[in-house]
């Protein structure tokens, strides 16, 4: 094998791997926003999500893609632990369309038709069509529909040159006993495990097979254990996606790994066994880019066929070797999700719901803590503190990350929606530990609240609890009708907090309470206050994003003349007000 020949074949590998990370980028994004709703609707039982499993790898030709993006749709709630199983195991029968495409070099025939279907008329064809179309259009989506043909062509083309380089090797003894080395199960599996992980692709792997079974030098034998091999190589890259996920993540991504191994340790010993016994023929046979296709295709069938069964069984495995850890919910944002906005806006969506929920739950603590002073209790409000910041730092670089990427217009708006709403959330939680403070002091120096006093801070805590539990529910839930009540409960509350501080002043006048008592109560007073109106800027978000406009001020003009505005003030006034309470004056 000349110099030459060596440095065509590795060109055509370089080519080859190159267009097919090309061509499924392109098509990932050319899906984009639409996987999330395809995948909610199809993935509803075993039968659709392992359909929709192969049908989108063999767009994309790597069931590895397809995985990783199932990682991201468990964490997401898009899906879950167990509809993914189906949806990974039809990606493993999707990758054999690659060897597919492929096999079509070998079509022989001088019939017009028959030229058609070889890459060497074909592959030039759709070259110039990507480019054409990449020259002629500056949108988005035709440039990734370019890139798509120009993947693919590139693709082929390193598959052609690798075919044309090897073909030399079948005239070399050395070459031929090293393949008939392979015909050994466990080496067999273990060469294909090596070159699979190396271009961390099966597909790619049985590409360079299929290249090398030009030389007509690699029996069946050897190459059947070497694509199962490559099938476990291609568990790889998605393994090491899964490195500081969250644990149900890692589970997803194991999956992958135990339906090829265990598939292998099946097929290998039926086969090995039924050779003993049997002495198969085609074993022995010199293998060709057709029949390896045909053969890696039968193999996924029945490892489809015998696995699909026990999806309930490789949960429990997979939950048994990878245990639940808390507090993951800031693992799940992965950059690798920005390739798909919205998959990685639901993603968003999801740990910016728990910092919500986490900050509310905060700051119902220490209005407890107010009455009933508990250290175990203040300990837990600053540990939450400190994880609402971190939420907010890890959210907050992942939302500006991702808006410089490409995406529609309400995917825009959600992303705007979300920033706003995140430094909301991170204030209650500060005023968590404000309020906090406050019943630290008043504990500590054993100050007594009038009854008057309490009976009126009574009233107002309730009022709060009820606006951030309107305001979650309108974030979380995307709940217009909450959000509509919060802007006048937000209203009342701050006449509350006025009226609360004048009857503080006229009980200071007469004696009744004193300086010490009006520091703390103050000091409540305003964090109250600052937590509803943060709730109303959340439901303000909520609105006005539904909306297609964000301006608070032009929002709370509208709302104030409005008769539902007035309505719902109204009611809250009578629910929350101080009339049954005497001054204590």
């Amino acid at each position: 094998m000349s110099v030459s020949n060596v440095l065509s074949l590795l060109g055509g590998l370089a080519l080859f791997i190159y267009g097919m990370n090309i061509l499924g980028g392109s098509l990932e994004r050319y899906a984009g926003n639409r996987l999330k709703g395809i995948m909610a609707k199809l993935t509803t039982n075993a039968a659709s999500s392992f359909l929709l499993g192969a049908g989108f790898t063999c767009i994309v030709q790597s069931s590895a893609a397809t995985t990783v993006m199932a990682v991201g749709f468990v964490n997401s709630a898009i899906m879950t632990l167990r509809q993914t199983i189906p949806l990974i195991v039809g990606a493993n029968v999707g990758t054999t369309v690659t060897g597919w495409i492929l096999s079509t070099a070998g079509i022989s025939g001088g019939a017009w038709y028959t030229d058609l279907l070889k890459p060497a008329t074909f592959t030039p064809a759709i070259a110039f069509a990507g480019i054409l179309i990449h020259m002629s259009s500056r949108q988005r989506k035709r440039r990734d529909l370019a890139s798509i043909f120009l993947g693919f062509a590139i693709l082929m083309f390193g598959m052609q040159m690798m075919s044309g380089a090897v073909k030399p090797l079948a005239d070399i003894p050395a070459f031929t006993n090293l393949l008939v080395m392979f015909s050994n199960p466990i080496m067999g599996i273990l060469a294909g495990t090596v070159i699979a992980a190396a271009v961390q692709s099966s597909s790619a792997a049985v590409g360079i097979l299929q290249a090398l079974s030009v030389t007509g030098a690699i029996p069946y034998s050897a190459a059947i254990p070497m694509f199962m091999g490559m099938n476990i190589g291609a568990s790889f890259p998605v393994l090491l996606s899964a490195i500081g996920s969250t644990a149900e993540a890692k589970r997803t991504s194991l999956i992958y790994l135990v339906f090829n191994v265990a598939g292998t340790v099946i097929w290998m010993v039926v086969i090995t066994v039924a050779n003993a016994l049997f002495h198969i023929p085609l074993l022995q046979a010199a293998s060709n880019p057709f029949g390896i296709a045909l053969a890696h295709t039968v193999y996924k069938l029945l490892c489809a066929m015998v696995e699909m069964p026990f999806c309930a069984q490789m949960e429990k495995l997979v939950c048994l070797l990878v245990p639940e850890k808390q507090d993951e919910s800031v693992s799940m944002l992965d950059e690798r999700l920005f390739v798909t906005p919205g998959i990685a806006l639901a993603r968003a969506h999801t740990v910016l719901v728990d910092m919500a929920k986490l900050s509310v739950k905060s700051f119902l603590q220490s209005l407890d803590m107010i009455s009933d002073f508990d250290e175990n209790t203040a300990q837990a409000i600053l540990d939450a503190e400190n994880k609402v910041d971190l939420y907010e730092d890890k959210l907050g670089t992942f939302l500006v990350q991702l808006s410089s990427h490409r995406m529609t217009e309400e995917d825009s708006r959600e992303l705007t929606k979300y920033l706003r709403v995140l430094s909301d959330y991170e204030r209650i939680s500060d005023h968590s530990v404000n309020v906090l403070y406050s019943a630290r002091e008043k504990h500590e120096k054993s100050i007594r609240f009038s009854e008057s006093a309490w009976q009126e801070l009574g009233v107002l805590r309730e009022a709060v609890k009820k606006i951030l539990d309107l305001s979650e529910s309108a974030f979380s839930a995307n709940d217009l009708a909450s959000a509509a009540c919060v802007e006048p409960l937000d209203k009342v509350i701050s006449g509350l907090t006025a009226e609360i501080k004048a009857r503080h002043v006229q009980r200071l006048t007469h004696g009744v309470c004193s300086v010490e008592i009006g520091f703390v109560l103050n000091d409540l007073l305003a964090n109250f206050e600052r937590v509803a109106s943060h709730c109303a800027n959340v439901a303000v978000a909520v609105i006005e994003i539904d909306r297609n406009s964000f301006d608070t001020h032009q929002y709370a003009h509208a709302e104030v003349n409005a008769k539902a505005y007035r309505e719902l003030f109204d009611r809250y006034e009578a629910d929350y007000n101080l009339n049954g309470i005497a001054s204590g004056v």
